[in-house]
């Protein structure tokens, strides 16, 4: 997978899309949010189901969250510092070093583990994707307002797209 390619394919699509700006931009910046969560299965799920009580665009949700599959290989360091994170929000402390967890089939489906692992990381993922959605909103509802305001532009020497002839 060609990341380069894949930002330039759906960013085109993102600016194909017909819709109003604030609308296609909380769309990305619910995708973008979604996708720090540590859900795995769930964050497409996610990600429409909060674009549709926003009234945002649901591609656009769909398109930001699918943008952390590009991240695949540096998402274990992410989910690490989310942990870190909210481990420390919790527990007013930064974590222990941390290393390889040797647990039996039955440990793994504990509800301590749980607690544990996954509670510190969703805090984290909140904590981390907060600012970084609230930067795509702004920088995304930018782009589209100014690409939507030149497609309306009348071109140059020519007549204007959209006035009818009789």
């Amino acid at each position: 997978m060609n990341p380069r390619r894949w930002l330039q394919e759906h960013s085109l699509k993102l600016l194909a899309i017909r819709d109003t700006p604030a609308a296609i931009a909380g769309g990305v910046a619910i995708g973008i949010f979604v996708g720090f969560t540590p859900l795995f299965g769930f964050k497409t799920l996610l990600a429409i189901f909060f674009a549709w009580l926003t009234r945002s665009n649901l591609i656009a949700a769909i398109l930001a969250t699918t943008l952390h599959d590009l991240l695949f290989p540096v998402l274990p360091v992410i989910y690490l510092w989310e942990y870190k994170i909210g481990f420390l929000l919790m527990n007013h402390r930064w974590p222990e070093g941390l290393s390889r967890v040797h647990l039996h089939w039955s440990e793994w489906r504990n509800w301590r583990l749980f607690v544990k692992v996954i509670v510190p990381t969703l805090i984290g993922s909140v904590i981390c994707g907060l600012p970084l959605a609230g930067i795509s909103f702004f920088v995304m509802r930018g782009i589209m307002i100014r690409h939507q305001h030149k497609k309306n532009l009348p071109r140059p020497g020519g007549a204007d797209p959209t006035v009818a002839k009789d």
